[in-house]
């Protein structure tokens, strides 16, 4: 009996990492999101906070992770 390595599919998920001015960090989880430049997280972190998803704050910056 033969059996085959297969590698588990990629998630399509993708992680962005919000820093605040203060030194507080957030998570941004995405799902199936094809952008993931700089100025595309940013919106969709300020969007989060308008949601209440996100903490609010004074943004430094949106980096994806994953």
């Amino acid at each position: 009996m033969s059996t085959t390595f297969r590698r588990p599919a990629r998630s399509r998920q993708t992680i962005a990492v919000v820093a605040y001015d203060d030194g507080r960090t957030a998570y941004l989880w995405l799902d199936g999101d094809g952008r993931t430049d700089g100025l595309h997280l940013m919106a969709l972190a300020r969007d989060g906070q308008a949601l209440g998803t996100l903490p609010d704050g004074v943004i430094q910056s949106v980096r994806r992770v994953r």
